[in-house]
């Protein structure tokens, strides 16, 4: 992929993730972007509360996951590191 693309890409993930952000530190959470793989998978580390919450994969795939891939469609899924 191209870098730009990359970057672009990379931002738009990040100010999404800053956009869902308040809901997770709200219940003793958070949230840090890892990394974007080539193939598009967005790696994340839910932290606090969020990383031992029983329904964190809930609050991933159908928060997380959605948000992203609203703004970002090109993305494949949105994985935790800590899961």
């Amino acid at each position: 992929m191209e870098e730009t693309k990359r970057q672009e890409i990379e931002k738009k993930i990040k100010q999404t993730i800053n956009k869902v952000r308040p809901y997770l530190v709200a219940d003793g959470g958070d949230i840090a972007l890892k990394e974007i793989t080539e193939d598009l998978i967005v790696k994340v580390e839910l932290q606090g509360a969020c990383g031992t919450c029983p329904f964190s994969l809930f609050t991933l795939k159908n928060g997380v996951e959605q948000a992203i891939r609203k703004e970002v469609p090109e993305i494949k899924e949105v994985v935790a590191t800590n899961q």
